[in-house]
């Protein structure tokens, strides 16, 4: 009892004196305050949001218009939902699915055919190109009327800084800020099948006409580990997005959507994610290495830009 007045005392004498700003102290559960200026993640926008309350907990650059990259196959995916085709249709990577704006390669080779449902599955759990591609060129009106079904789901959802040009995120305009892609996350989150594959940690899939049999990754590092509750989750990267990483997962016995763009290195939008974590669960946050924290400042005086990026760098972008 004595515990339950000191902690109520302790909050009305931060909002008396102001201590307890929204931008610093932050409720979490039902007990525990954290203090947000804590928190530093090396991703150049960042967005961690509360899905029961509905409330921001800590916002880096939130409104920032930036590239999103493979991110986009979330909104790829509910219009592909939305439009009801059948999900057994089997659909064929065509010409018109090869990546000529950054080369990218894919193991869906011209001609391999499969399910409509298994496209979806390979676009969502490993960012397979060519499968979001074909998926839009199979939609009624074809890719153009595919984008303009994204762009008008994205206003639905109230996403006002967000354009899309293109089903796969390999286009630099599929833009967004951190807080609109909030929104889609929650918004992808109540489609059964996104829940499901975005979060399978692997898959093989049988490819027509050879009969052969490709086994296929969850590109989210987090999912394949399995030491995360997490209901939705998706990958992206090109040069201009940088590495990006969104999710829902349930910390501390509660939906939180975390949002992470323009993240620098390969690891770095993993471990700002178990930095989040790490600070949601205790109040405490987990230092930046050194070499990461002074890469970050480097790449982010310009958004979207890295002092060099190698030709097999580039690559992966079909990937993630």
């Amino acid at each position: 009892m004595n515990q339950r007045l000191l902690f109520v005392f302790i909050c009305l004498f931060l909002v008396a004196t102001g201590a307890g700003a929204a931008e610093d102290l932050k409720p979490i559960g039902s007990t525990l305050l954290i203090d947000a200026s804590k928190l530093k993640l090396a991703s150049a926008n960042a967005l961690v949001f509360d899905a029961q309350t509905g409330q921001p907990i800590y916002a880096k650059g939130a409104d920032a218009v930036t590239a999103i990259a493979s991110v986009t196959k979330l909104m790829t995916a509910m219009v592909v939902l939305d439009a009801q085709q059948p999900m057994d249709e089997m659909l064929t990577i065509g010409i018109g699915d090869l990546d000529l704006l950054k080369a990218s390669s894919s193991r869906l080779r011209l001609g391999t055919t499969m399910t409509r449902r298994e496209m979806l599955q390979l676009a969502l759990m490993s960012s397979e190109n060519r499968a979001a591609s074909c998926l839009a060129r199979n939609y009624p009106g074809g890719t153009p009327a595919f984008v303009e079904a994204m762009n008008r789901k994205a206003a639905s959802l109230a996403m006002t800084q967000t354009h899309f040009s293109d089903a796969t995120g390999l286009s630099s305009e599929n833009v967004a800020t951190a807080r609109d892609l909030a929104r889609m996350v929650q918004a992808a989150a109540g489609y059964p099948l996104i829940r499901e594959f975005t979060t399978t940690a692997s898959h093989s899939v049988e490819i027509q006409p050879s009969g052969r049999v490709l086994g296929f990754n969850n590109t989210n590092s987090l999912v394949r580990g399995g030491q995360w509750d997490i209901t939705l989750s998706k990958t992206g990267f090109i040069r201009e997005a940088g590495k990006c990483l969104v999710m829902l997962a349930n910390i501390v016995n509660r939906p939180v959507v975390i949002v992470l763009l323009d993240s620098y290195g390969r690891l770095s939008r993993i471990a700002d994610a178990q930095r989040v974590k790490h600070w949601l669960e205790t109040g405490e946050a987990l230092v930046i290495p050194t070499a990461s924290a002074k890469a970050m400042h480097v790449s982010h005086k310009v958004r979207g830009s890295f002092a060099a990026v190698s030709p097999a760098a580039k690559a992966k972008a079909r990937r993630l």
